[in-house]
């Protein structure tokens, strides 16, 4: 990526993305954001059976914690977008088919990480050698 003004979007657009990252991995652990109101019935049900499995949410917070710092951070970005992978995958099927009403976001949050892995596909190289 050559052009200064790309590299700035990306930087900002990082730190927003690991900025929501910390947010939503915090609100897990110390509940400080309460739920909307009008969840899908779906939804509720679903978060429901997620918090039956003790240690999953936990995990799923440090996670989002971690990666929402790699992020922020350009020289650990890659490994950052690696770690929110799998929790971005669980977003953005949660939104399809559960909760349509917030895939806007989820899509966006989706173009950020997809820009992120492609700018640096060059570190990932390795991985598929």
């Amino acid at each position: 990526m050559q052009n200064d003004t790309m590299r700035i979007a990306l930087n900002i657009l990082s730190a927003l993305l690991g900025l929501l990252l910390l947010n939503g991995g915090l609100n897990k652990f110390f509940n400080y954001m309460p739920a909307p109101e009008d969840l899908p019935e779906a939804m509720v049900k679903d978060f429901g059976a997620l918090t039956e499995i003790s240690w999953l949410m936990p995990l799923i917070a440090i996670a989002e914690i971690l990666a929402g710092i790699l992020i922020i951070i350009p020289k650990t970005r890659a490994l950052g977008a690696l770690i929110f992978f799998p929790v971005a995958v669980g977003i953005l099927l949660t939104h399809i088919f559960v909760g349509p009403s917030g895939l806007p976001i989820a899509l966006l949050v989706w173009a950020v990480l997809l820009w992120i892995l492609w700018d640096n596909r060059e570190k990932y190289r390795p991985l598929f050698k």
